[in-house]
């Protein structure tokens, strides 16, 4: 239906643009004068300008018709889908949505662990690094203190 009208308001906009094209405008009157009246005279004096002028209101208001026609039918609701994706849309929209696992199936829980403190690090705001973690490198060691492991004793 609406494929339909669509075709007929193209065949008169067409239309309409051919009788204006047709038309004579307002200045060749005046060629009357010099002999080109002789011209308009298989529909008459005035029978051309009085044919297409009706013409062209004719298939304007039907224009303006199937304009307002066009209008009125694409602002309604489609009934039934008519291609393959507005039903596969239809049919999504009808059927429940599917859980998030299959029955059966388990999903791993994960656990979130703090992350581990790094050595020397005070287990508790305001504790003091416990003595047996290693000093940084290039560190002023005390005369007395043992050498940390791995690390060669220094000379007394």
């Amino acid at each position: 239906m609406r494929m339909l009208i669509m075709f007929v308001h193209l065949i008169l906009a067409l239309m309409i643009i051919g009788l204006v094209l047709l038309q004579r405008g307002k200045g060749a009157e005046a060629g009357a004068g010099f002999g080109a009246g002789a011209s308009g005279t298989v529909f008459g004096a005035r029978g051309t300008a009085t044919l297409f002028s009706k013409l062209t209101a004719v298939f304007a208001a039907m224009f303006f018709a199937t304009s307002l026609l066009l209008a009125y039918l694409g602002t309604r609701a489609p009934g039934e889908p008519t291609s393959v994706l507005e039903r596969a849309a239809q049919a999504a929209a009808k059927t429940p949505a599917a859980p998030a696992s299959a029955p059966g199936v388990t999903r791993p829980t994960v656990t979130p662990v703090a992350p581990a403190a790094p050595p020397g690090a005070p287990t508790s705001p305001g504790a003091p690094a416990s003595p047996s973690t290693p000093a940084a490198p290039g560190a002023a060691m005390s005369p007395g203190a043992p050498a940390p492991s791995g690390a060669p004793a220094s000379p007394k």
